[in-house]
């Protein structure tokens, strides 16, 4: 049971009921009227750019990104927080480096932006095999959180309860992304984080409050409250000591995060090169506060909730953003109070249906778009075929990861996470800033990024401590941990490169040509010059 009065659990429920109301007829209303495949994919670019940057910090902040990171600070302090701070850098570096190159050489998906300038269906196969190599495992973990985190706020234990919960939260997202689209999506997200930052302002707020606004004391306050003494405000505790694992986890969020499919088909929504920029604006502000708030919600689960108490809900402090709620606004909450925490129970509710929403429909897309219309077939399709294909897709996307989901449910899927960022970081981030800004950059090249670096990232995964050898692991029986760092990053990034270099300088020939075609779109890539768009 959750702990918290019957009202608030029934009010939650009630939230909820209104939320998959009123987000199911937003999709109904903004999603494509018409079998048009750019206002399926894309929604016309009629988000204003306020709304654009809204909907891609909701892509970007998941339900992952939102417990994880409270927990991760409650239970291991200064680690979780340098952590927090990557997941802002990641995005800043998106905004200066990528986003408006990927607007200008963007069309639907990643495939588009891969085939801009070396085009080819087998590009076309692997970006989509990359996308679903990279999204399938956040899928996954998210889905399979599910179904603990409803049953933790309406007072549920049973099993089937929260296998029962996990099939309808994925029903929900096919619905969302097969009937809503880009445009119906965006709607879900712009919701979802302006209840996420009211729901995360006033338990940050009510935090503060029982430190008479001190950050000070309710650092000391984190200190004591974690059992680990002065290591929990210094660097080492969540990685036993290693500084160079610290490193390696850094890297691959930095570089991964920001760059996962389903982030940057958002820039394709922007109606031109200026807009893009404002929309990340909007997006980077919006994360940094947000993220400066769950730091502040981590550090008061340390101090009011307790390390003891953290654990003992869940060892990875998934809960610790419920647990502090519960604990600021007291078990006999009046109505007030009730309703925060419904707010609070909503914001998470919502942030899990937007995240897999987006992911799927990403997956989707690729499938449609890169898979079948640009990949095995040599004919293009009619809009009214691709975008049936598409929702299809969707479906069958959103089947697979509930069934993936509820039957992983009880096991440890952090190592699904982090194989995400791992995949971003290694293959999608070094196959982007090549494609963008090396000349000589050659489809062989460009193929044995994507493969050795997504390859090299799964690979290393299963030797990891996240998948076997501690009790903390996916398969905690089991000990074929070979890896000696928790994320692949500090070897699979490096790997992810170097083969993009050497299948480059290994094939002259086809850098000159490459760079005679590069030539010829740099300025569409970089300024937006030309008005062209490449299908691939």
């Amino acid at each position: 049971m959750s702990g918290f009065n019957s009202d608030a659990q029934t009010m939650s429920f009630v939230a909820f009921i209104a939320v998959i109301t009123v987000t199911l007829l937003l999709c109904v209303m903004t999603g494509p009227d018409r079998d048009d495949l750019g206002e399926f994919y894309t929604g016309y670019r009629s988000l204003s750019p306020m709304q654009s940057g809204l909907a891609i910090a909701g892509d970007y902040i998941s339900a992952s990104t939102v417990l994880a990171t409270i927990g991760v600070i409650a239970l291991v302090g200064y680690d979780g927080l340098t952590l927090a701070l990557s997941t802002v850098v990641s995005l800043v570096l998106m905004m200066f480096l990528l986003a408006e190159p990927l607007r200008n050489a963007g069309r639907f998906t990643m495939g588009d932006i891969l085939t801009r300038r070396t085009p080819g269906p087998a590009v076309r196969i692997t970006a989509c095999a990359v996308t679903l190599a990279a999204l399938l495992p956040l899928m996954v973990f998210q889905l399979a959180g599910a179904g603990d985190l409803l049953a933790f706020v309406l007072g549920f234990d049973a099993d089937g309860f929260k296998t029962g919960a996990i099939i309808f939260l994925g029903v929900l997202m096919i619905a969302y992304a097969a009937i809503g689209g880009m445009k119906g999506t965006a709607f879900i997200q712009i919701v979802k984080t302006v209840v996420l930052l009211g729901a995360a302002t006033a338990i940050a707020v009510l935090v503060l409050n029982r430190f008479d606004f001190s950050v000070p004391d309710l650092l000391d306050a984190a200190k004591k409250g974690s059992g680990a003494g002065d290591a929990y405000l210094t660097s080492g505790l969540q990685f036993g000591g290693d500084q160079i694992d610290m490193i390696s986890a850094q890297l691959t969020i930095v570089l991964g995060a920001a760059v996962l499919p389903h982030i940057t088909m958002r820039m394709f929504t922007a109606r031109s090169a200026t807009a893009v920029r404002r929309s990340m604006s909007w997006a980077v502000s919006t994360v940094v506060v947000t993220c400066l708030l769950l730091v502040v919600i981590g550090f008061g689960a340390a101090a009011i909730v307790g390390h003891k108490g953290l654990v003992f809900a869940d060892p990875q402090g998934k809960t610790a953003f419920l647990l502090v709620s519960q604990a600021v606004l007291g078990a006999d909450a009046n109505t007030f109070e009730s309703l925060v925490f419904t707010t609070v129970a909503t914001a998470i509710f919502l942030t899990l249906l937007a995240s897999v929403a987006g992911i799927t429909l990403a997956c989707a897309n690729t499938l449609a778009h890169d898979l079948v219309a640009h990949g095995v077939r040599r004919v293009a399709l009619p809009h009214t075929a691709e975008m049936a294909i598409a929702r299809g897709a969707a479906v069958g996307v959103g089947l697979v990861a509930i069934t993936l989901a509820a039957f992983a449910q009880h096991w440890n899927l952090q190592a699904l996470v982090t194989l995400s960022f791992s995949i971003g970081a290694s293959a999608v981030a070094p196959a982007l800033v090549y494609s963008m800004f090396w000349r000589r950059y050659t489809r062989t090249g460009l193929l044995l990024t994507l493969i050795v670096g997504a390859g090299s990232a799964l690979v290393l995964m299963t030797g990891t401590n996240l998948v076997s050898g501690t009790p903390q692991s996916m398969f905690p029986e089991q000990d074929f941990n070979w890896f000696p760092y928790t994320t692949t990053g500090l070897l699979s990034v490096p790997l992810g490169f170097l083969a993009g270099w050497l299948g480059t300088i290994r094939s002259p020939r086809e850098a000159s040509a490459q760079r005679e075609r590069y030539e010829s779109v740099e300025p569409t890539i970089l300024a937006g010059a030309a008005s062209g768009r490449n299908s691939g």
